[in-house]
């Protein structure tokens, strides 16, 4: 067994090496660039939406407002005659993504501390680099990736997305997970 505490430089190095390398793929390659295609109708989307001053938050439309509801057949008509949509309205104003980067560099914290806490747990100091590789990678892996899979399969997020979100979370496991295995405590 290894403590947490003497796994703190792997858990700080590979959150730095993830946070630039996700950073160089989100802004440096086109990997994600089709993600999310524009509406033909954008403008008029948007000026149909704005005087309705819809808050910041999740919406699903339509919505029934019960089980029962959902059965009715004027629901049943408002669903098939759509639009049906999933729908994340974020606040006005700045574009800035400070608070979204600090939020993923500390999931990124999360998630080496996981992994070191299941490769602390498993491993003794010393343990050969493969066995770290690996239970810090599978363990990286289901942080980074595994829970996007649920977006696709109940909010019908894209497939292609989630798999190339998938990918992502592949990559830095396997950093997380070589990092781990290069600091191992000896």
């Amino acid at each position: 067994m290894t403590g947490l505490l003497a796994l703190w430089l792997p858990i700080l190095l590979s959150s730095v090496l993830v946070f630039v390398v996700s950073s160089l793929i989100h802004m440096a390659s086109p990997w994600h660039k089709g993600d999310y295609p524009k509406l033909s109708s954008e403008d008029r989307v948007m000026d149909a939406l704005r005087p309705l001053a819809i808050p910041p938050g999740d919406y699903m439309m339509p919505r029934p407002s019960s089980r029962a509801e959902m059965r009715s057949p004027q629901f049943l008509e408002k669903f098939k005659q759509g639009p049906v949509l999933m729908l994340t309205v974020w606040p006005r104003g700045s574009m800035s993504m400070r608070t979204q980067l600090v939020q993923w560099f500390l999931y990124a914290l999360v998630v080496g501390c996981f992994a070191a806490y299941v490769a602390g747990r498993a491993l003794p100091a010393g343990a050969p680099s493969l066995q770290v590789f690996r239970f810090a990678g599978v363990t990286a892996f289901v942080g980074y990736a595994a829970a996007l899979w649920q977006m696709s399969i109940w909010y019908r997020r894209a497939w292609t997305t989630t798999i190339k979100s998938t990918v992502d979370g592949l990559i830095y496991a396997l950093l997380t997970a070589a990092m781990f295995a290069w600091l191992w405590p000896r």
